[in-house]
């Protein structure tokens, strides 16, 4: 038998190409949250007429705040690409920078006069919240393993004893007015009716806060998926009070370069701290 006559291998067909995962509906929302709030931000920086019926003390925490979300909301979206390709440390930190727009937009949808940017900022604000709710709700049926370690502890001591210090600052500033029958200082000078940081802080950050160190101190899998997720958060709230500070005293206006240190000093150990949390993530 010569070779012509052995029969030849047949050919095999190339395997068809695996079709692509398609990132899930609330991942998918980061698009909308940072472009939008990118474009917001940057009107809020170079157009006088966004904040032209603000007091000059709150035109620059809103100038600030949008100089931070510059910062936020482009990590924002390169988390969201690194989650949608499975990465479970991106996914919680995401989770992170999406409180910090759904914290940070409600300031400006409730608390800046209705403008040429009212329906943005609503639209980041429910963008956001959906969002968070989308991955909350699948966080339900992802298992994670928590650890005991020494990071473990340390991370719900910071989230419990931030709740505290922030809870006791601003009732220390409203529970006297409140007694007095007057306005805060801040509220005089920010031109508003109630202040809306201590609003959401009381009403729900430094409670979500507390919660996540308690969970986490009792090993619970919902404290090792909310720990990190809210220490991100407290991280990029912390750049925007530092940077609206910075454009304060830029402006001549009250503003404590050692508060602003104790604040830069905070989020560092915020944001390592929840670095360190979400890559030891055991699912």
């Amino acid at each position: 038998m010569t070779t012509l006559d052995r029969p030849r291998p047949a050919l095999r067909s190339p395997a068809p190409p695996s079709p692509a995962i398609r990132p899930p509906w609330w991942l998918r929302l980061s698009v909308p949250i940072g472009f939008l709030g990118i474009a917001a931000s940057l009107a809020g920086i170079l157009v006088d007429r966004v904040y032209a019926d603000e007091t000059p003390n709150w035109q620059a925490q809103a100038v600030g705040q949008d100089i931070a979300n510059l910062v936020v909301l482009p990590v924002l979206l390169v988390l969201a690409y690194a989650a949608a390709r499975g990465s479970r440390p991106a996914a919680l930190a995401w989770a992170g920078t999406v409180v910090y727009a759904a914290y940070a937009y409600a300031i400006y949808a409730f608390a800046v006069h209705f403008g040429p940017l009212f329906l943005v900022y609503v639209a980041v604000l429910g963008a956001s919240v959906w969002a968070l709710g989308g991955f909350l709700t699948s966080e339900a049926s992802t298992p994670v393993r928590p650890s005991g370690s020494r990071l473990t502890r340390f991370a719900s001591l910071l989230l419990l004893g931030t709740a505290a210090l922030f809870a006791l600052m601003w009732v220390a500033q409203d529970l006297p007015a409140m007694v007095d029958g007057t306005r805060s200082q801040e509220l005089q000078d920010t031109g508003l009716l109630t202040n809306p940081v201590h609003v959401l802080d009381l009403a729900f950050f430094l409670p979500a806060s507390a919660l996540a160190g308690v969970l986490l101190r009792r090993g619970s899998a919902w404290g090792a998926r909310l720990a990190p997720i809210v220490l991100t958060a407290m991280a990029s709230i912390s750049l925007g009070i530092l940077t609206l500070m910075v454009v304060s005293a830029a402006r001549d206006l009250d503003a404590s370069p050692v508060v602003a240190a104790v604040i830069g000093v905070l989020g560092i150990v915020q944001a390592a701290t929840a670095w360190l949390l979400v890559r030891g993530q055991r699912t």
